[in-house]
């Protein structure tokens, strides 16, 4: 079947297909910025100077984590550095706590998490299985592991852990069992090889320097920790297989690509081929992504991977792929198949003629109208604030998009219809969901390079309600983290990933929404846990949170 086909035949982009989206005269939804309000007042430090190092143009990413347990989204924000001689301002990253009515307060200080870095990216999960969310932050340099204390601090447990001397470029990172001992590994993308001392001097005109693509640098390749689950992990990088000394990697998304129950890992490499990375379930991986269709454009060619995810977004029971890409290479959006091959939709699609401009990073699949289908939100925005100069029709800062799942009609950007202040122009970065009011919906945070951070909340306006389920694992990781999900409800079935990483540099919440539209009850929930055991809940209703505790039952959460 060609790919012309398989598109004729998506219910998503054409009339075919099972689904039904209701049309609506306006958005269901508003995404209202509260960043000023919500006490939060971040401003990212590239540590530019005018030396146009390559770090500059990439950060920062950032997370929503409920780092007190206390059932509210906490917000942390990564940050960089002045660069050695070119100090002028101390400046790190950020924890804001939720105060459950709004607003947040900064205690990083308090946190113990006030350490000067030049920080990119961040992964939030539970290493220890102590029942604490801590933090991996990758790093220009030495990264960085926290352990949560369980006390509202954090100590840095890097040397302790294993995770010390080692210097690298590193970009985005992800937590996830891969051996499925019930203990969290670590994989960490590497962009080059660079330092200051390696700086490379790269013009447009011979006389003024330049940001330098990622061609004037050798690659480096991505790191698996495995978890020994004493506190300390081990480098496997080279004997699972992982090792590839010419990627340049800047996200990384975990999948189950064969539906085995073991989770694989998809990589999104600048300039160079993307990688599937297909566990073998012995301790190795094998890059698929040839094979699979996701190595290359439609047209054979390497593009600039930034950010990724991967999400069952027509509810086929088989997730696709999102990839963001530079400009005039828009977006990768790929319809998984039954046989494991990806089929591009982008080329064809709105999505493809709509991204074609924009230069993206954080992207997300989440269902922002509650109606039971996955929405897409990509943010944007270019490299260096002079490319107008070379090109006036490209800007530095790029509004978002907002992609609506209207089912069989297909996507549609309603990034200027969501709110004024969301659709403005911003040199975005990195990207995240959370409920952080606990109303029941998903709400934003973007991140923008050399600028401020923006929180938005989101007020449903149609009626939509969902149901939110957390989930802790026993047998499994404590955090859930490779459970698949899946909602019955109408005679349809949602299936969401418990997963780290994902977008660019950044962390969404860990528990999980579904979106039920005006549906009061759903029939069925069906746990599949990282351990491989299945758990089934029936008759869940509509504006509820659970807690799924793996061998002991469900419960609702309130508070």
């Amino acid at each position: 079947m060609t790919r012309r086909d398989l598109i004729l035949a998506n219910p998503l982009f054409f009339s075919a297909g099972r689904m039904r989206a209701e049309a609506r005269p306006g958005l269901p939804f508003r995404l209202v910025e509260v960043t000023s309000a919500a006490g939060i007042d971040f401003v990212h430090n590239s540590g530019a100077f005018g030396g146009k190092y390559l770090p500059e143009t990439l950060g920062p990413g950032c997370a929503f984590l409920d780092y007190d347990n206390d059932g509210w989204q906490d917000i942390l924000l990564i940050n960089g550095m002045d660069w050695p001689g070119h100090r002028r301002q101390r400046t790190t990253m950020r924890l804001y706590h939720n105060n459950r009515n709004g607003t947040f307060s900064d205690v990083t200080k308090h946190a113990g998490l006030d350490f000067e870095m030049y920080g990119l990216g961040v992964a939030v999960g539970d290493f220890n299985n102590d029942g604490f969310a801590d933090l991996f932050v990758t790093c220009v340099g030495q990264s960085r592991l926290f352990e949560n204390t369980g006390k509202g601090t954090f100590v840095d447990v890097t040397e302790r852990s294993g995770l010390g001397n080692r210097q690298g470029f590193s970009t985005s990172a992800l937590w996830f069992d891969y051996d499925r001992d019930g203990h969290l590994d670590l994989f960490v993308c590497n962009y080059v090889k660079w330092s200051p001392a390696q700086d490379v001097f790269c013009s447009l005109d011979a006389k003024h320097k330049s940001y330098c693509t990622p061609e004037a640098y050798r690659g480096a390749t991505a790191w698996l920790f495995h978890n020994r689950g004493n506190g300390t992990f081990e480098d496997v990088t080279a004997t699972s297989g992982i090792f590839d000394s010419s990627s340049k990697s800047l996200g990384v998304a975990m999948l189950d690509h064969n539906q085995d129950g073991w989770i694989d890992l998809f990589v999104a490499n600048d300039t160079q081929p993307n990688k599937l990375y297909q566990n073998k379930r012995d301790g190795t991986f094998e890059d698929v992504a040839l094979k699979a269709g996701v190595a290359f454009s439609e047209d054979g060619k390497a593009r600039a991977g930034m950010g990724v995810d991967v999400a069952d977004y027509d509810n086929s029971g088989i997730p696709g792929l999102v990839v963001t890409n530079f400009d005039n290479e828009m977006l990768g959006f790929y319809r998984g198949t039954k046989s494991g091959s990806y089929i591009d939709m982008a080329p064809g699609s709105n999505i493809g003629k709509l991204s074609l401009r924009s230069l993206g990073f954080g992207c997300f699949f989440f269902d922002v109208d509650l109606d039971g289908l996955l929405d897409l939100l990509v943010v944007n925005g270019h490299i260096d604030d002079t490319v107008r100069n070379v090109r006036a029709e490209t800007n530095y800062e790029q509004p978002p998009h907002l992609f609506l799942n209207r089912g069989r009609e297909g996507f549609r950007d309603v990034a200027a219809e969501a709110g004024p202040d969301f659709a403005r122009p911003k040199v975005g970065r990195g990207a995240a969901f959370g409920d952080f009011d606990n109303d029941g919906d998903l709400d934003v945070l973007l991140t923008t390079n050399q600028g401020k951070a923006h929180l938005y909340r989101n007020d449903q306006l149609g009626g939509n309600r969902s149901i939110r389920v957390r989930l802790v694992g026993t047998k499994s990781n404590r955090d859930g983290i490779g459970a698949a999900v899946r909602l019955y409800c109408g005679g349809e079935c949602s299936l969401r990933l418990v997963k780290s990483g994902s977008s660019y540099l950044s962390q969404c919440e860990l528990p999980l929404t579904f979106g039920m539209g005006a549906r009061d009850t759903a029939e069925r929930l069906v746990i599949e846990w990282p351990s491989g055991r299945t758990e089934e809940y029936k008759n869940l209703r509509a504006g509820r949170r659970y807690e799924c505790v793996e061998g002991r039952g469900i419960s609702e959460r309130t508070g």
